[in-house]
């Protein structure tokens, strides 16, 4: 088996790891493994650096206590544009309809301070991508592959043993463990088999 998995988790803490050297009240990114295998986020952009700083933003809010989002997190109001503008994310300036100010992009600056970060996360990306991609007449993955589908994209409650959760895909978690910041032990998907 691969250890692409792994090795852009690692790409995606050290990508993270740097952000926060520059915003040390960032939180710690306790499951880079979340981000691989999702399509879009409520953003709608791909994996990326800029999403990964856009996901740095909703982090700042949360530790300084911001709500930064409403209409069941996809609007992006004033509060996440104010942090994003302090991260190096440049905005539209008037709000999307149905999204807010979710659609930021990096700003030159912020282009130029995370360059060498970048590159390196982008070569990962796409050795990871080459090496879940490889569909050959052989291979069988689905109906929901076969339709541009991201699986059935549900997400359902994974838990750790201290007692956190997480709302994961199950093919995202089947990818590589998700491990819990608070614990350092694997999330998984209790049975649901329990007696109601």
């Amino acid at each position: 088996m691969s250890t692409t998995p792994t090795v852009l988790a690692a790409e995606l803490a050290l990508a993270w790891a740097d952000i926060q050297r520059h915003h040390p009240e960032l939180p710690d990114l306790a499951a880079p493994e979340s981000l691989i295998g999702e399509s879009s986020s409520a953003c709608g952009a791909e994996l990326s650096f800029e999403r990964l700083l856009h996901e740095a933003v909703h982090g700042i809010a949360t530790a300084r206590g911001v709500r930064d989002t409403s209409r069941a997190g996809r609007y992006h109001n004033r509060r996440f544009l104010a942090i994003a503008e302090e991260l190096g994310l440049d905005h539209p300036e008037e709000p999307h309809p149905s999204s807010g100010f979710s659609l930021v992009v990096l700003s030159p600056e912020a282009g130029r301070r995370y360059r060498p970060t970048m590159e390196r996360l982008q070569r990962a990306l796409q050795e990871h991508t080459a090496a879940t991609s490889g569909d050959t007449p052989r291979s069988f993955r689905g109906p929901a592959a076969r339709h541009g589908s991201s699986g059935g994209g549900v997400r359902v409650k994974a838990v750790c043993d201290c007692g956190r959760n997480v709302r994961v895909v199950p093919s995202v978690l089947a990818q590589a463990p998700i491990v819990c910041g608070g614990c350092g032990e694997p999330f998984r998907i209790p049975e649901t088999a329990a007696v109601a």
